[in-house]
């Protein structure tokens, strides 16, 4: 067996990227060794019922039951939603009736006085998931967007608006009084590598490095720390990352991930059809390496993986 396969695998996750990059590392790993830290600043109230879109994608790629489009259930129905807004109501935010069971279990635990860990670990028992699924933090710690209509929740800038508006900044108001959930940070410096999954940098990762102590954590920990681009071909794979960047007055591509990411990470990969950015990588501190990341469909996300796995296990190589 070689030494990857016994190694403590750490993912700091938000998003679809993240899921599909998860899905196809527990094919080329031991899934009782990935532990996936996912953000939470996604999370919202809907009808009562606290929703955690960035946990339940994860769930639901990993037990194979996501919808087409990365996020929901595969086949669901929408009749409650159908109903609700026959009785007046609003219905931007999507939630089909397959993925209700998800929030009502949810819930229930939360109701009956367990955290947000507690439920993750029961959907995730549920859906017979053998890798660790933690969120960052079981206190409240929304994301607002501040964009040229105002300052939004996460959800109506990204579902209400499309993510139309013009961002300035982010606010992450209850920064102060929240604190890591148990795992976190043992998660983080336990582990020999610890991935910074293709997900949006401002509001997929940098609201779990913005609890207290993880960033600390991050630097403090001995792991190969790795960051993966969710900026291909200059454009963002999923969702509004790429329009995220342009208006905050970073370079839209790879290398404006790569520099955001610089100071916390030992190396980057990116797609190799920015190959012709290798000139500008090599300028950073960091190690940067590129390889096939486009993971369209199941079996891909595993030759992904494994295509990771390679360039990490080259640059273990390298640098002993």
């Amino acid at each position: 067996m070689d030494s990857w396969q016994n190694k403590k695998i750490t993912v700091l996750a938000g998003g679809v990227g993240a899921a599909r990059f998860l899905y196809g590392l527990q094919y080329i790993h031991p899934p009782d060794l990935i532990t996936a830290v996912c953000n939470v600043g996604d999370d919202l109230s809907w009808n009562g019922l606290h929703v955690c879109p960035d946990i339940d994608t994860l769930i639901y790629t990993l037990a194979e039951v996501e919808g087409d489009f990365g996020w929901g259930i595969q086949n669901d129905s929408h009749q409650t939603l159908d109903e609700l807004e026959t009785l007046g109501e609003e219905r931007w935010f999507q939630i089909g009736n397959k993925d209700l069971a998800t929030h009502l279990i949810r819930n229930r635990i939360l109701q009956t006085g367990g955290t947000l860990s507690d439920a993750t670990q029961a959907l995730v028992e549920a859906r017979n998931i053998k890798s660790r699924i933690i969120p960052a933090t079981n206190d409240p710690h929304p994301t607002f967007v501040v964009t040229n209509e105002g300052r939004l929740s996460f959800q109506q800038y990204f579902v209400e608006r499309r993510g139309e508006p013009q961002v300035s900044e982010f606010d992450f108001p209850n920064i102060d009084q929240v604190s890591a959930a148990p795992g976190v940070i043992e998660a983080i410096k336990n582990a020999d590598y610890l991935f910074f999954a293709p997900s949006n940098p401002f509001v997929s990762i940098d609201p779990i490095i913005q609890i207290p102590t993880v960033r600390d954590s991050i630097l403090e920990s001995k792991a190969l720390r790795v960051g993966i681009s969710p900026i291909v071909g200059g454009k963002a794979i999923k969702g509004p990352a790429g329009a995220m960047l342009e208006s905050l007055g970073h370079e839209v591509s790879a290398y404006g991930v790569a520099r955001i990411y610089e100071d916390l990470i030992d190396l980057f990969i990116y797609d190799e059809i920015d190959s012709k950015l290798v000139t500008k990588m090599e300028s950073l501190s960091i190690k940067t390496r590129y390889c096939d990341t486009m993971m369209l469909n199941r079996k891909s996300r595993v030759t992904v993986a494994a295509n990771i796995k390679e360039l990490i296990t080259s640059h273990t190589n390298e640098s002993t």
